[in-house]
């Protein structure tokens, strides 16, 4: 169904070229939002707050159930902003449901393909997509950036709609990666994080992730991080790349999703707990120090108390350092859409409080074994505060640290001798 929007470009004011972006979802999609916002600043475009913008772009997330009910309200909200304005809808529900989003209103334009957002927007504005060299990421977002390296999965875990929504693996060729971090680096980006869907599915020619990994690092790019690593991908190879790779962030995020053999089956993850732990095991002997964070899902059909047991017992006991803690939630078109035995909402709830207050431990004590120890902050905002200027970043290990900003620059790279955790946060001394 085509968009009802016009695609007549509007009278030009001061004002006209004016966008907002919303990002909606995981770090793939802030990571496509990254290079739209990039591209259409290339346009001429100006970046705004909703209320100033004539064109409004949200890129979809549709995860889960409760993804889309975000997404299809934040059209809404868009859609009753002061200036009426148009609102470009991207990213996986787009590419899902695209006459659902366009039936929300008449100045809705739903554009699946990422790649041509900035192009529809720039035709929306009058603007010229091919009249000014398109600006990169790194001159606009100057501290962490994440470089999209993969796209797509092939895994259809049971929950999981997004190998609908982005298809097969695909990989950016390494020498189009390198050069676009060359670009950051040159341009004063101090870290970058190497994301993708499934970015251990990577290929370019014969280059895996490790050879990717290398590639990277030889840019000179201060810090490298990777977004996510699947529990079997963390081979061997790639463990010993990591560990001679100086500028490897001492971090992984390592989905577990659950600790019971029995749900894992279910879900269609391929490994057992036990190959879970013992993959932790591996990365902690080639990265003695290394940070380790993961997904947990509660409620997934079928879970009995001893499922959700043994996954209590897993997390608690596997030295991890944070939690990121999921409800599962039905999505239509998943396998386990269909599956019987859907857990009751009330004691999803409560499972996820209790893995929740589990994280608050885990973060308490990760901070606290790292307590005199050294540490690199990247510094990502300064605020004011009762002593002057504090800086806030994050370690390589991924505490969020609050130092002493006389004299610090977003971007910076600090060392650090790290302090009491602090409402969430680590006090950290300078040298």
């Amino acid at each position: 169904m085509a968009a009802r929007v016009s695609e007549s470009p509007p009278q030009r004011d001061a004002g006209a070229l004016a966008v907002s972006m919303r990002t909606l979802g995981c770090k793939v999609n802030r990571a496509d939002s990254e290079r739209i916002a990039a591209e259409l600043m290339g346009c001429g475009v100006r970046l705004t707050d909703e209320a100033d913008a004539r064109v409004v772009v949200i890129n979809t997330c549709t995860v889960t159930s409760e993804a889309d009910r975000k997404a299809r309200k934040a059209v809404r909200h868009a859609l009753e902003l002061p200036l009426s304005p148009v609102v470009v809808v991207t990213g996986c529900l787009a590419a899902l449901d695209a006459e659902g989003l366009e039936a929300l209103g008449d100045r809705v334009a739903v554009e699946a393909d990422r790649d041509a957002v900035h192009q529809r927007v720039a035709a929306l504005l009058g603007a010229a997509p091919g009249g000014a060299v398109a600006a990169r990421a790194g001159e606009a977002f100057r501290t962490r950036v994440a470089v999209k390296v993969e796209d797509g999965c092939d895994a259809f875990c049971a929950y999981c709609i997004v190998p609908y929504a982005r298809g097969v693996p695909r990989s950016v060729p390494v020498e189009e990666v390198s050069a676009e971090v060359s670009h950051l680096v040159a341009s004063g980006t101090a870290e970058v994080v190497l994301t993708g869907i499934n970015i251990g599915k990577y290929r370019s020619g014969g280059v895996g992730l490790p050879g990717l990994v290398e590639s990277v690092a030889a840019t000179g790019v201060g810090r490298i991080r990777l977004s996510s690593i699947e529990p079997l991908d963390l081979t061997s190879e790639l463990l010993g790349v990591l560990s001679k790779t100086s500028q490897v962030c001492p971090h992984l995020h390592v989905p577990l999703q659950s600790g019971s053999d029995a749900v894992l089956t279910a879900m269609g993850r391929g490994y057992t707990a036990a190959e879970y732990v013992g993959r932790l095991d591996a990365a902690r002997a080639a990265l003695p120090g290394v940070s380790i964070t993961t997904d947990v899902m509660v409620g997934f059909p079928g879970e009995s108390e001893a499922d959700f047991e043994a996954t209590r017992t897993l997390v608690s006991q596997a030295g991890l350092s944070r939690l990121h803690v999921f409800r599962y939630s039905k999505r239509a078109g998943t396998r386990a859409a269909r599956m019987d035995r859907q857990v009751p909402p009330d004691i999803s709830a409560g499972r996820a409080a209790t893995l929740r207050a589990e994280d608050a431990r885990l973060r308490r004590e990760w901070a606290g074994a790292r307590l005199g120890q050294e540490a690199e902050v990247l510094v990502e905002r300064l605020v004011a505060d009762a002593d002057g200027v504090a800086a806030i970043g994050t370690t390589g290990d991924y505490l969020t640290a609050r130092l002493d900003g006389a004299g610090l620059s977003c971007g910076d790279l600090v060392r650090v001798r790290v302090g009491r955790e602090l409402a969430g946060q680590v006090v950290a001394e300078r040298f």
